[in-house]
């Protein structure tokens, strides 16, 4: 039963019974095992007999091809690295032709020279690029609760693209296709931030690289492999050709929530006039005994303004700045804005699936709903059909309660618009035949 003050939608994440679809298929364990013995803790090595799959529905060798071929793929896209280092873009990139004389296209002729020369390929960003992946990676991070990313690294045979390292993210490794061997050793930092890259650390990490590994194993397809941030790996390809799956977990950690509470101190305390006041004429800043009496009095009076943060106002501030990472699943703007036209009473609206949405209650006759990183104002008699949808997942359009059949249309229509709703199988009108592709196109 929705509650009546506040309905929330993060996503719809789970199936029948709680579980956890993507996340399940990347760990050998229950997710709640995952969840109390591995996550943001330690690694967890699962092979493909105990997985009972195989990852060759995300990405395969020849999608890879495609991907370097024929989809105009642009850098960052793309990235090429050999023996640790970074290959310069230009080597790999070019115009394409009349019509297509952006610079930064990928050149496939170009990628085969490095490629058959030792170079490793990273597709980069494929939660954005493959379907396959924006589907996967959409839903896995509906099941974390984090925001996440995917990428492709494909090795020659026999052949290493990066050096020892450790990431700043969590990852997932899922094995596409050939063999990789892995090597996996302790953290020198334990849950390293952004502001730790491991390159500030290149020595050190070498150094812990001859260590005894904790980890030291060949994946094969459809194995996987999850590793904490900050956990030094490096992996080598073995007899033919490697491809695996890196999807990276941006997760939403406590040093998100300083950041969010001291940006909300910055803003409070710029109200404070004793803050804004100028130093002493002729300070001199390199004493620093001359500011010792005002940095005393800025700390002091930082102290009573991060007293007065509201954690429900941080908590609301890590959630926005969460859901702006996130994307929700993809909508095709033809075919909703031609189900637009032919909304009736019997038309069927759905909550676009893995979009975060959470509704507020009214407040002078309005209503705001989150949705993913927008904010919607709406009149405060919806929020009954608000709420009855958000706790369906999906409703028909003359089934939306506290509204008249003219409320109701508007409603819909407004929701389609902003795609916080789908019509669930909408096709574009007026498309013609699969096989009509002739004619000249923009006349």
């Amino acid at each position: 039963m929705p509650d009546p003050e506040r309905q929330d939608r993060a996503s719809s994440s789970t199936s029948e019974g709680g579980a956890r679809p993507a996340l399940s298929r990347c760990i050998r364990v229950d997710p709640e095992v995952f969840a109390a013995e591995h996550w943001a803790r330690r690694p967890l090595l699962s092979t493909a007999e105990q997985l009972g799959s195989t990852f060759t529905d995300l990405l395969t060798l020849d999608a890879v091809d495609e991907l370097l071929s024929t989809r105009g793929l642009r850098t960052p896209f793309l990235r090429i690295a050999k023996d640790g280092a970074v290959v310069d873009t230009k080597r790999f990139t070019s115009p394409q032709g009349a019509g297509a004389e952006v610079a930064d296209q990928v050149s496939s002729d170009a990628v085969l020279r490095l490629f058959a020369d030792g170079s490793t390929v990273v597709l980069q960003g494929l939660h954005r690029l493959w379907p396959p992946l924006i589907a996967f990676a959409g839903q896995l991070a509906a099941d974390l609760g984090h925001p996440t990313q995917v990428n492709a690294y494909i090795t020659p045979p026999s052949s290493r693209g990066f050096s020892p390292h450790y990431d700043v993210h969590d990852v997932f490794v899922l094995q596409v296709a050939g063999e990789k061997h892995w090597t996996i050793h302790e953290p020198l930092l334990a849950d390293p931030l952004r502001t730790h890259p491991w390159a500030d650390r290149a020595a050190e990490v070498a150094a812990a690289a001859e260590r005894a590994p904790v980890i030291d194993t060949v994946l094969r397809p459809g194995d996987a492999l999850y590793l904490p941030r900050g956990y030094i790996h490096s992996a080598v390809a073995l007899g033919e050709i490697s491809a695996h799956l890196t999807v990276g977990v941006h997760s939403v950690t406590r040093w998100g929530a300083v950041e969010s509470a001291l940006d909300l101190v910055r803003t409070l305390a710029a109200d404070d006039p004793a803050l804004r006041g100028s130093l002493p004429l002729g300070v001199d800043l390199a004493d620093p005994a001359a500011t010792a009496d005002d940095v005393a009095a800025v700390l002091t009076g930082l102290h009573r303004w991060l007293d007065q943060v509201d954690p429900a106002a941080v908590a609301d501030s890590l959630r926005a700045r969460t859901w702006a990472q996130v994307r929700p699943a993809p909508v095709s703007p033809l075919a909703q804005s031609s189900a637009l036209t032919a909304l009736d009473a019997d038309s069927v609206l759905q909550v676009r699936p893995l979009l975060r949405v959470k509704l507020h209650d009214p407040v002078g006759g309005r209503v705001a709903l989150v949705a993913g990183r927008r904010t919607h104002d709406l009149p405060a008699a919806t929020h009954p059909a608000l709420a009855a949808l958000l706790a369906a997942g999906e409703l028909k359009v003359g089934d939306l309660p506290g509204l008249d059949a003219d409320e109701r249309l508007t409603l819909a229509r407004r929701l389609v618009t902003e795609a916080i709703a789908v019509v669930p199988d909408a096709r574009p009108a007026g498309g013609g035949h699969d096989g009509d592709r002739g004619g000249h196109p923009g006349r």
